[in-house]
């Protein structure tokens, strides 16, 4: 669990700084529509990733332990199996490959 939060510390403010940049960018507009709109924006991204994807939801999975991932066996076998990882390559049997045949 500490491993993962590590990990997505860094990739949840990459993503936050960006949006908040943008965000940010539309502030110095004279269009008085725009200013609060990209004000609440980037002010909502900030607390957003501060507060609630570094703080929040680690705890609460920290909290739920193994059974935050728990997924109902109906469920399971309705979803589609999907091996992005490429693990059912690795554990497929090798297939020889076949000589050609020769065409005279």
């Amino acid at each position: 669990m500490i491993d993962g939060a590590g990990y997505s510390v860094q990739v949840v403010t990459a993503v936050a700084l960006i949006m908040f940049t943008v965000f940010a960018g539309f502030f110095p507009l004279d269009d008085a529509l725009i200013k609060p709109i990209a004000f609440a924006l980037a002010v909502g991204v900030a607390i957003d990733a501060c507060a609630v994807r570094m703080t929040l939801v680690p705890a609460v999975l920290a909290l739920a332990g193994r059974h935050a991932w728990w997924l109902p066996a109906w469920l399971g076998r309705v979803l589609p199996d999907l091996d992005v990882e490429g693990t059912s390559l690795r554990e497929a049997p090798e297939v020889e490959p076949k000589e050609p045949e020769r065409v005279c």
